[in-house]
């Protein structure tokens, strides 16, 4: 194997193992640790987790939950912070987080707990399209009409988004796009191109559909 492009975020070794191996890598996600300044195309899931968030304040929403991602990924982490920081220049309180795994289970169980222990929530940020279906779910068994009672942003624009009664608002994840830069990097390095390892960022994107 001369190479690897690399879908991976989670807080453990792989990363330092492909390190010290000296294998050209490039990384479809940001990888979880910054000890080694390695290449990476990613989304700017920070900018996404604000996005979505801004769009229920100009809703008029003001007590927005959250179903964050696993907090040893990147993505988990970044997008609850972008959340977080648009609701804190608002002056909202960011309490109502439940955390879950990316699918459509854990976003159920999220949902639930969530609103046993926020029954006020007006709005819901879902740091995945699965977990969303998931909460869509519980909220139509919970009678909260969505977007009535409770609006609700995924992420991701899975097709599902799309299919799901009401029809998702969402984030685009471009990931055949960004699978295809960290392609087109990996070339450059195996074809001896002297690049720094200078991360490729795409910007977010909000679908916006009925859900909110």
């Amino acid at each position: 194997m001369d190479g690897a492009v690399v879908s991976h975020h989670r807080d453990d070794v792989l990363a330092d193992e492909l390190h010290r191996s000296g294998l050209p890598a490039v990384y479809v996600g940001r990888p979880f640790s910054d000890g080694h300044q390695v290449w990476y195309v990613d989304l700017d899931n920070t900018g996404g987790g604000r996005m979505a968030a801004e769009h229920l304040l100009r809703l008029g929403r003001r007590r927005i939950g959250t179903i964050a991602g696993p907090q040893d990924m990147s993505a988990g982490l970044d997008r609850l912070a972008g959340w977080a920081a648009a609701l804190d220049e608002a002056g909202l309180a960011t309490d109502a987080v439940a955390y879950a795994d990316f699918t459509r289970a854990g976003g159920e169980d999220a949902a639930t707990r969530l609103l046993a222990e926020h029954p006020d929530i007006d709005a819901l940020f879902v740091a995945s399209d699965l977990m969303a279906v998931g909460a869509l779910s519980v909220l139509a068994g919970a009678g909260r009409l969505v977007p009535d009672d409770v609006a609700v942003v995924g992420y991701d624009n899975l097709g599902a988004a799309a299919t799901t009664s009401p029809a998702l608002t969402t984030i685009v994840n471009p990931v055949v796009a960004m699978a295809r830069a960290a392609g087109e990097i990996l070339i450059d390095l195996l074809a001896g191109k002297k690049i720094g390892p200078a991360p490729v960022i795409f910007a977010p994107e909000l679908v916006i559909r009925l859900s909110a």
